[in-house]
């Protein structure tokens, strides 16, 4: 595994962690969230059926793709735990995960176009590029934690709304929209994880992801002879002079 260079696999966790980000946007604002299906046995009226979402709420007629009431001020009135739950924890989830990603672009840049020799004026910088995925790692696995528990708790609500009223209730494929980025999440975290893993037992003190101090300079010199090093060494020797 390359581990000096931008490898394949902080690519990939990297274009993973994008699409991941991704469908947890496309969640967060699609009205699918929760279905209220609505049986008329009336033969002159359709059946109704409610999409709730995060924001939004829709009501259709079966076989039309129009929605006959659609409120936009449903976010502020919402009245079921799950979803308000899950209004703060999809952006605050998104929000970590873009942090996450932010870090992996700093790694791969770091990696990208550092010097085959370290700088030394640069060595006190407590994070360098392994840190940078490591810490990036632990987000994205902090990310899908974030976003995993509130999605899944929607499945077992739907069954509490279904007790308590009467079984109208069900999820829509938002849930699996957003479980599923939140897998992505944690496929990304995994990447980086065993790259790092792999990678971590390189000899060069800059792999290191905090640095416990300053590199010394000896450590990236050229070796050199004996000879060499005792031709370095400078002595002063006192001159005395006497004064008759």
């Amino acid at each position: 595994m390359g581990c000096r260079d931008v490898h394949a696999a902080t690519v990939l966790s990297f274009l993973c962690g994008i699409a991941s980000v991704a469908g947890l946007f496309a969640g967060t604002l699609l009205p699918n969230w929760r279905k209220l299906r609505l049986i008329t046995f009336n033969r002159n009226e359709k059946n109704l059926t409610v999409y709730t979402g995060l924001w939004v709420k829709c009501a259709r007629y079966d076989g039309s793709s129009d929605c006959l009431m659609y409120d936009t001020t449903w976010y502020s009135s919402v009245d079921q735990l799950d979803l308000r739950v899950l209004q703060f924890a999809l952006p605050l989830s998104m929000l970590i995960a873009m942090g996450a990603l932010l870090l992996c672009l700093i790694g791969m840049c770091n990696t990208a176009f550092r010097s085959s020799v370290p700088n030394i004026k640069l060595a006190k910088c407590l994070v360098n590029s392994a840190g940078c995925h490591l810490v990036a790692g632990l987000l994205f696995f902090l990310a899908g934690t974030v976003s995993l528990s509130p999605s899944i708790w929607v499945i077992f609500y739907n069954t509490h709304l279904n007790k308590k009223f009467e079984p109208v209730f069900s999820f829509d494929y938002a849930v699996y929209v957003t479980i599923a980025s939140a897998g992505g999440l944690f496929m990304t975290s995994l990447i980086l994880f065993i790259w790092y893993c792999t990678c971590k037992s390189l000899p060069s003190p800059f792999w290191q992801p905090l640095y416990s101090h300053p590199p010394s300079m000896h450590t990236y010199s050229q070796p050199y002879s004996a000879r060499s090093r005792l031709s370095a060494i400078e002595i002063d020797i006192p001159v005395v002079s006497h004064t008759t």
